[in-house]
């Protein structure tokens, strides 16, 4: 196989160098004019102009540059077509369809953050060309660098427009990857099957020490379930829980048996590793509900333990207090707000709220039942809180209506808490097995919201491609598009 794949290199490589060869040299010539409407005033002219003129394209060609103080709600495809019917007509076929031939228009609009690019018929390139042609731009338009990042997108444009076919990306890419895609394809296939077979390990690995745990503890979490009293509101949930534990414990026994008899070749299976990772999380779901059976006996019965079992259920509402700082002190985490204010007064207060609970549940003042009810309606205010903050963040971020939608969706989908694999995440807490966990927004889910609803608006801003001109274009279907940065 080695010799076939190292043949067949050869061969292509050296067909590629034959046809690049070949193929007579691209004409480079200066544009044809260059015209600037800079109606937003952002461009420096005396250095724009004279640079585009020393810009070579690949056939005489007109840039137009258009320049305008828009919105972010604003459709650039629609200014720009308004802008060259009223005052450039010459910029538009006879027809009033397309875009003129041997036009190449790049248009910027400063206030609104969106660029865009407009091509006659015989200058067009396709919508993903068109994108790397802003794509050059958008680093220096985020500086506020109008004239550098205007050069950086014309140069672009200058290269791919009417660019000879044996210069393009797609056939130099392609010579390369046919070539070494034999040899690549046989060794990723290796790969895959490797990583696989590794992750397979690992999983079964977690669900091992999850299992092992749960079968030593088994025989006490019986007696700790036996004595939980059922009269108690939260006591008798853990128990309905518990029905169900000895028939999960020998699904978890099943699956053990069956990930530990594959053999190596079994385990670099992709359905084998699916199998693997069932296994892991129905015995680390197990693991954490003993301890949740073990805490409730503590605590509702005034165990010796309860201490430790109280502390264990705090420690998720401590966390999300000691993390409220550093969520309000993050870039865009609009820390000077009402709402913010509203977070670092509750935080304040209920950090001794909760030893005053303590207290009060060590000197039998407060039930068991009564100090849970506390901590949920504390968990509750503050998810009430942190649902009113990432509002005042979202206003704060967000440039327009699709962007804020946007963001709520994200933050929407962290607070359901699901996993990667789209399920509800299981908090090993009382409350957490009373009450679904997606009950509570905690700090981690709100950050974790927060960061990936401004990775989708950056991205969006940096892509998403727009190409109808908008209720006032007609029909005109000129080649063109814009986008946000």
């Amino acid at each position: 196989m080695g010799s076939m794949v190292r043949r067949m290199t050869a061969a292509l490589l050296a067909l590629a160098a034959l046809l690049v060869g070949a193929a007579a040299p691209g004409a480079a010539v200066a544009p044809a004019a260059v015209i600037v409407e800079d109606t937003a005033g952002v461009l420096d002219r005396n250095t724009l102009v004279p640079a585009v003129e020393g810009i070579q394209f690949h056939e005489p060609t007109r840039v137009a540059v258009y320049t305008y103080n828009g919105a972010a709600e604003d459709n650039l495809n629609e200014e720009v077509l308004k802008f060259a019917r009223s005052r450039h007509p010459e910029w538009i076929s006879p027809d009033g369809q397309k875009w003129a031939d041997g036009l190449f228009i790049f248009a910027l609009d400063p206030v609104g953050r969106h660029v865009g690019t407009y091509m006659g018929e015989d200058r067009k390139v396709s919508l993903e060309q068109r994108s790397a042609i802003q794509d050059a731009a958008k680093d220096l338009f985020r500086d506020a660098q109008w004239t550098e990042g205007t050069l950086a997108g014309i140069r672009r444009g200058a290269e791919l427009i009417n660019q000879p076919w044996y210069q393009s990306a797609a056939f130099l890419v392609t010579a390369w990857v046919t070539a070494g895609i034999a040899a690549l394809g046989a060794a990723a296939w290796l790969v895959v099957r490797a990583v696989t077979r590794t992750g397979c390990r690992k999983q079964i690995e977690r669900g091992d020490r999850s299992y092992s745990s749960v079968s030593m503890d088994l025989e006490v979490t019986e007696l700790n379930a036996g004595t939980i009293p059922e009269s108690s509101r939260y006591g008798s949930q853990v128990l309905a829980k518990h029905r169900t534990f000895l028939s999960r414990y020998a699904l978890a026994t099943e699956l053990s048996n069956q990930v530990h008899a594959l053999d190596k070749r079994g385990l670099a299976s992709r359905k084998n590793l699916k199998l693997a990772r069932k296994f892991a999380d129905t015995a680390a779901e197990l693991d954490a509900l003993d301890d949740v059976i073990a805490d409730s006996n503590a605590l509702l019965n005034r165990a010796e333990t309860w201490p430790t079992a109280w502390d264990r259920q705090l420690a998720p509402f401590r966390k999300d207090l000691a993390g409220l700082e550093q969520l309000l002190a993050k870039r865009h985490g609009q820390g000077d707000s009402a709402t913010a204010a509203a977070l670092r007064f509750f935080r304040d207060q209920n950090q001794q709220e909760i030893e005053r609970w303590t207290a009060e549940l060590a000197d039998r003042r407060i039930t068991a039942e009564e100090a849970l009810d506390r901590l949920y309606a504390a968990r509750s205010k503050l998810s009430e809180l942190l649902e009113n903050h990432a509002e005042t963040v979202i206003q704060g971020f967000a440039r327009n209506d699709r962007e804020a939608r946007m963001m709520r969706e994200r933050m929407e989908t962290a607070e359901g808490g699901t996993d990667h694999r789209r399920q509800r995440t299981y908090e090993p807490s009382i409350l957490g097995t009373v009450y679904p966990s997606y009950t509570f927004f905690s700090v981690a889910t709100f950050n974790t919201g927060f960061n990936t609803a401004v990775t989708s608006v950056n991205s969006a801003r940096g892509g998403g491609s727009t190409t109808g001109y908008g209720s006032s274009g007609g029909s005109f279907s000129g080649s063109g598009s814009s986008s946000g940065f």
